[in-house]
């Protein structure tokens, strides 16, 4: 049975709504609160929660629902209430189901997955009890050692939702890292694969051949020493510590799908006119011919897209940088994530985006030199790269291998042009000439590469023309 249960309702759920369904355990259950009034939990007679129910998020954006859980909600705008039950509480599941069942019936809407929310009677929960601190004292968290927390995840697409986006801060504030463990059919949210590929941080997958392993990676995992960790292969040396790979994350199928990946990075300067967001609009409009559709400080990306919004956003934040996810219509599956940081140049936007293509799609890979020159003259590029790889169309990342990207194109903004010495930026080591971009007297830099997803040779001149630029 699912830990996590969301009604989707068209109607805000008011308070005698939300009490209907905080009395799911009978009328003498305690209630408390923590993020600052943010989520309440239902809690057993010492206080610790059996589930945790985080304010109601309004919805502005299509296609979330069916993106990250294969849901059909009510027509936007409608309001998205989770509730998580503590791992290893049957009764607490339950409870969360009859949480999310009454909140949907009081508020014409549904809840996900409907096999968990079945009910509204009362859940009997006397006498239950949960896990002492402090694993109950963080309620995203499953098992806690002194190397890293463990999230037990069983949703169809981990995503960065808001308490997944907490687990990780916990966990970094304590020097942990963060493990999640799902089952084989769970795919990852390109806005969460970065954060869990950084050591010791892991994504954790169940497989019924080799127990466990890392669905980044396809390393077999045991648990041992406090944290999972890959198992050393019968023929490894201490010069080559190779580990098996399982077999299920070898077992890949030929689609004809793949995805454009484009890394930029922006510095402005720090002034009271700055508006963020626009070369991420201006390359999206130029790639897919609509601007994106919504974004968020998590997943569901909830608002309608609004450069002003994400503006005054990271202004309230500084100097803390600011981080979003943003997301395209759902007949374009498209997602970026951004990170706005207040760094010594000003001001900073670090974008990474990606589309997906089918095999019958073309992908837009002749307008790459009109968006990069839109970036360079518009909006301060430092550098931009551009892939293209085989991977899914709807952008999943799933527990399988996918090769990696073939670089397509490297972009120099004309700034760091201008001051490299030795007039070395016009200059290549590779067969194509780079493309100058913008004014004659001041201009931006493309280097063309090779883009055959099927031929690796690409990083190679990749990695000659970065050993070029650095004067190596």
């Amino acid at each position: 049975m699912t830990k996590d249960v969301i009604a989707l309702t068209p109607r805000m759920p008011d308070p005698g709504a939300m009490l209907a369904g905080l009395i799911s355990g009978g009328p003498d259950k305690l209630v408390g609160t923590t993020g600052e009034g943010a989520v309440v939990r239902l809690c057993d007679g010492e206080g610790r929660p059996l589930v945790s129910v985080e304010a109601p998020l309004l919805v502005q954006v299509p296609g979330e629902a069916e993106r990250l859980l294969g849901a059909t909600p009510p027509s936007v705008p409608y309001w998205w209430t989770e509730a998580r039950a503590t791992t290893g509480v049957e009764l607490a599941e339950q409870l969360a189901g009859t949480f999310a069942a009454r909140l949907a019936a009081l508020a014409d809407g549904s809840a996900w997955p409907p096999e968990a929310a079945r009910s509204l009677a009362v859940v009997k929960t006397d006498g239950v009890t949960v896990a002492p601190t402090p694993a109950a004292g963080q309620p995203a968290v499953d098992v806690l050692t002194d190397k890293v927390a463990v999230v037990i995840q069983d949703r169809p697409v981990l995503a960065m939702t808001a308490w997944f986006s907490d687990a990780f801060r916990t966990a970094g504030t304590a020097e942990l890292g963060l493990q999640v463990v799902t089952p084989p059919g769970t795919t990852l949210s390109p806005a969460v694969r970065d954060s869990l590929s950084n050591w010791p941080s892991r994504w954790v997958v169940r497989d019924e051949r080799d127990g466990y392993y890392d669905g980044l990676t396809g390393a077999v995992l045991r648990w041992q020493d406090g944290m999972f960790a890959p198992i050393a292969s019968p023929e490894a040396t201490a010069d080559d510590p190779r580990t098996p790979v399982a077999a299920s994350y070898q077992e890949v199928t030929a689609t004809g799908e793949r995805q454009l990946a484009v890394r930029f990075r922006t510095v402005h300067p720090a002034d009271d006119r700055l508006i963020l967001g626009g070369a991420l609009e201006s390359i999206w409009r130029e790639l897919v011919g609509e601007p994106p559709a919504g974004w968020g400080t998590a997943e569901p990306a909830n608002l309608p897209w609004s450069p002003r919004q994400i503006t005054d956003l990271a202004r309230e934040r500084a100097p803390e940088p600011t981080w979003v996810v943003v997301v395209g219509s759902p007949d374009r599956p498209g997602l970026a994530t951004v990170r706005v940081s207040r760094t010594k140049a000003g001001v900073e936007e670090d974008v990474t985006l990606m589309f997906g293509y089918g095999p019958d799609e073309e992908s837009p890979v002749e307008s790459l030199p009109r968006a990069a020159e839109l970036l360079a003259t518009r909006h301060r590029l430092q550098s931009m790269l551009v892939q293209v790889r085989k991977a899914r169309r709807d952008l999943a990342v799933p527990p399988r291998f996918e090769g990696p990207g073939v670089p397509v194109a490297f972009v120099l903004g004309a700034e760091e042009v201008r001051q490299m010495p030795d007039d070395r930026a016009r200059r290549t080591p590779l067969s194509q000439p780079p493309v100058p971009l913008g004014p004659k007297t001041r201009p931006a830099m493309y280097y063309p590469l090779p883009g055959d997803p099927s031929d690796l040779s690409g990083w190679q001149d990749f990695e000659r023309l970065m050993r070029h630029l650095k004067g190596e």
